[in-house]
């Protein structure tokens, strides 16, 4: 397998000002301790930043928000691309910019618009090259931003319904990350059931379940570092005795039996080859 020489930055979301089931009406405020670590990693305050709002059903505001944000943080060249159909993807305009960019940081909102209408794209293919080939070339994402970096996308699922089989909708995500299956504001939510039932589906994948301004850097496709102030819970289905997903009837309890779960947080590492933790040492300081 190729070696993976981008980075990923997959972020849980922060304040929730929308209904409990629909991200689409609240805004994406990404606390500047995680866009700090999205600058450093994209070559500091000098580097290019294009921000795609396109999850969003409110994508002017939140363009606005992220120009905000990263000018308090000191960079002057931040681009909003907004792109609300597959033609927006294909333009001249879209293309330059997905190319010279040195970050492409995805917004909020409906994951299932970024696949409609980036996926298989000329700028989805730049942007899977790009993140293959080129060190420091960084992608991250918030909330729906995130989860779109998986290739087995959750699109939707209720929370109250957790650990009944149907209760997660999946789809087509990017296929940046296809080792992962990645939820956010998670623990706010209450989405453990709904990752489980995920991982129940795709036993072979890890769940990432990101609370709310917390992200993983991941370098090489592999090497996981948690930063921000929550925690990152970690699904892996790979030690199953028992799952009965595939039996069951929609609308059932579900069992799974041996489900190794891990909670980690700030500078906790994971290796996602050998699925293996490395907790940070309890006085090393906070990242």
């Amino acid at each position: 397998m190729q070696k993976i020489k981008g980075t990923l930055i997959p972020i849980g979301g922060n304040e929730d000002k929308g209904i409990e089931e629909s991200e689409i009406y609240t805004l994406e405020f990404i606390d500047e301790g995680i866009l700090y670590h999205v600058v450093k990693e994209a070559g500091g305050v000098d580097a290019q930043i294009v921000v795609v709002p396109t999850a969003s059903s409110i994508p002017v505001e939140v363009g606005e928000n992220y120009l905000t944000a990263f000018d308090t943080l000191g960079c002057k060249n931040v681009d909003v691309l907004d792109i609300r159909s597959k033609e927006d993807s294909e333009t001249e305009h879209a293309i330059q910019l997905i190319k010279n960019a040195d970050c492409v940081m995805f917004s909020g909102g409906d994951q299932s618009k970024i696949t409609d209408k980036i996926g298989g794209t000329i700028i989805h293919t730049i942007l899977a090259e790009r993140f293959v080939n080129e060190a420091g070339f960084v992608i991250a994402g918030t909330s729906a931003g995130a989860m779109a970096m998986a290739n087995e996308m959750i699109a939707g699922g209720s929370a109250s319904e957790s650990f009944i089989k149907g209760a997660v909708n999946m789809y087509k995500g990017l296929g940046l990350i296809p080792e992962l299956i990645i939820d956010t504001h998670f623990i706010r939510r209450g989405r453990f059931g709904r990752q489980s039932e995920a991982v129940a589906k795709f036993p072979n994948l890890i769940g990432f379940g990101l609370a709310e301004d917390t992200g993983m850097i991941i370098k090489n496709g592999n090497d996981c570092t948690v930063i921000g102030s929550g925690m990152v819970i970690v699904f892996d289905g790979s030690t199953l005795t028992h799952n009965n997903e595939k039996i069951l009837e929609e609308g059932t309890p579900m069992t799974m039996a041996n489900l190794t779960i891990h909670v980690l947080s700030n500078g906790d590492e994971y290796n996602i080859k050998t699925r293996k933790v490395k907790v940070l040492p309890i006085e090393a300081p906070f990242i």
